[in-house]
């Protein structure tokens, strides 16, 4: 552990918007990060394996070794997390090519996307490559799990078409972090799976009669305690 620290310290000197922290993920950021993989059958792909404690929480919560998918773009870690975790397919290559990556082995759709990456810190074509790569590879509906030191969302949700809520803070983590879980609008609007929070403000209205009709739904509900209703809403119906 101490061996693959100074690893890591040394790759985000070489490279700290790549690393995005410091230190690896700690334990407790680790397993609640994997306690997000929905339980099952299929494929998890992790994005950015780094020195592994990641990679080592999702075998710990069940995923079989030949179910987990690890992308790692830099050869050192690319070593290190082919070194320590044998049966794991960890492959070399970048987030944004993912499909290619991943095209040989023919998998049905992932039951998750697992990222590691510093999303935050990259530029927005990047960020929409890499999930436009990531949703590819799952189903309608399907979860792309990813931590941030942010105390707010690490992607902009309205312009990338996503909704997406915190599920879990680790106070203890340095620094501390949380872990969000995103879906993809599609033109029908939010998968049956998502339920929107607080009067529908993580709905995008990709489908603007439907979204405008979720918001007035859940206007209803408030109205009911006293908070008046958007009229725009009403004139959208």
């Amino acid at each position: 552990m101490i061996a693959e620290s100074k690893l890591f310290i040394k790759l985000w000197l070489r490279s700290p918007l790549t690393m995005g922290a410091l230190m690896p993920s700690s334990r407790g950021l680790a397993e609640a990060i994997a306690r997000q993989v929905p339980k099952g059958k299929g494929p998890v792909i992790e994005l950015g394996g780094g020195t592994g404690a990641v990679t080592e929480a999702l075998l710990d919560a069940g995923v079989k070794r030949e179910d987990l998918f690890v992308i790692e773009l830099d050869d050192e870690l690319h070593a290190v997390l082919t070194k320590r975790f044998a049966g794991v397919r960890v492959i070399k290559g970048d987030a944004t090519n993912l499909r290619k990556l991943l095209k040989p082995y023919r998998l049905p759709p992932a039951r998750a996307v697992v990222s590691g990456l510093p999303l935050l810190s990259m530029r927005r074509p990047v960020q929409e490559a890499i999930l436009d790569e990531a949703f590819a590879m799952l189903p309608p509906g399907g979860d792309f799990i990813q931590f941030t030191y942010s105390l707010f969302s690490p992607v902009p949700r309205r312009e990338l078409h996503l909704v997406g809520e915190p599920r879990a803070t680790i106070v203890a983590n340095f620094p501390p972090a949380r872990v969000w879980v995103f879906q993809r609008l599609g033109r029908h609007g939010p998968s049956r799976r998502h339920r929107p929070s607080h009067c529908g403000l993580n709905i995008l209205p990709v489908d603007f009669r439907m979204a405008a009709r979720a918001h007035t739904r859940a206007n209803r509900r408030y109205t009911r305690r006293g908070v008046a209703v958007n009229p725009a809403l009403r004139r959208a119906q």
